[in-house]
């Protein structure tokens, strides 16, 4: 698919309201289906898989199987990729903060006015 500039490339990873919120769960450590569907309440089973399936496609997670014990398990994992795109958006959740901080600010002196 052509894009047109960077963003376009990224936007085209992250889209959709799950994406990013699942690069913020595993950003920390690696995480089994079920622990990672629990970080993100309102999330069906059906979107958190299709959502996976994508982010693997596109090189952001990693998905190991582990055969080795009695019930086959697999966890999900950032991949380098998913891991520099997580950095990347640092800043723009740093601007989300701002903006709510302003809007809880802006929502208190109406009340008080």
């Amino acid at each position: 698919m052509p894009y047109q500039c960077g963003l376009d490339a990224a936007v085209d990873v992250i889209d959709g309201k799950w994406k990013v919120l699942i690069l913020w769960a595993l950003h920390e450590r690696p995480r089994r289906f079920g622990a990672t569907r629990r970080e993100l309440p309102g999330i069906s089973e059906k979107v958190l898989a299709q959502q996976l399936r994508e982010m693997e496609a596109d090189l952001i997670v990693h998905r190991e199987v582990y055969e080795d014990t009695a019930v086959p398990r697999v966890e999900y994992s950032l991949t380098e990729l998913g891991r520099e795109l997580h950095d990347a958006l640092g800043p723009l959740g740093a601007w989300g903060n701002r903006r709510i901080r302003m809007l809880q600010e802006l929502e208190e002196s109406s009340l008080a006015g």
